[in-house]
């Protein structure tokens, strides 16, 4: 089984950043995707980022392409989201996933964290 812990959520002005955390521990795939995910009040829930932590390919949604960027430290089993100018529709619970394949679609997924919120004032 696959635990994953999100951490770094938080309130923070337009324009500003922040980092995202996401740990990883238990039973792992020989090789696997880690994606975020986010879902505002009465929204759906969408894809965010995405990155292979055998490749070290990414993947972003064009609401967030140049202003996301997506990492890993496989030392520590843990995967980033830093956010920078971020805008007040940034505003959502971020949830982090872990997929067999290189998918940005959700149901791809199979394990999930409790996830974070943030919240982003104009």
């Amino acid at each position: 089984q696959v635990q994953l812990v999100e951490s770094g959520g938080g309130l923070v002005q337009a324009g500003g950043s922040l980092r995202l955390s996401c740990a990883a521990s238990g039973r792992t795939f020989r090789t696997y995707t880690m994606g975020w995910f986010r879902q505002a009040p009465g929204k759906e829930r969408e894809f965010v980022a995405a990155i292979s932590w055998s490749g070290g390919s990414t993947n972003y949604a064009d609401s967030v392409k140049g202003r996301f960027t997506i990492s890993r430290d496989n030392a520590k089993n843990t995967v980033y989201l830093q956010m920078s100018s971020l805008k007040p529709e940034d505003t959502a619970v971020y949830y982090c996933a872990q997929s067999s394949r290189w998918t940005q679609f959700e149901s791809y997924y199979d394990y999930w964290g409790q996830g974070t919120q943030v919240t982003v004032s104009s």
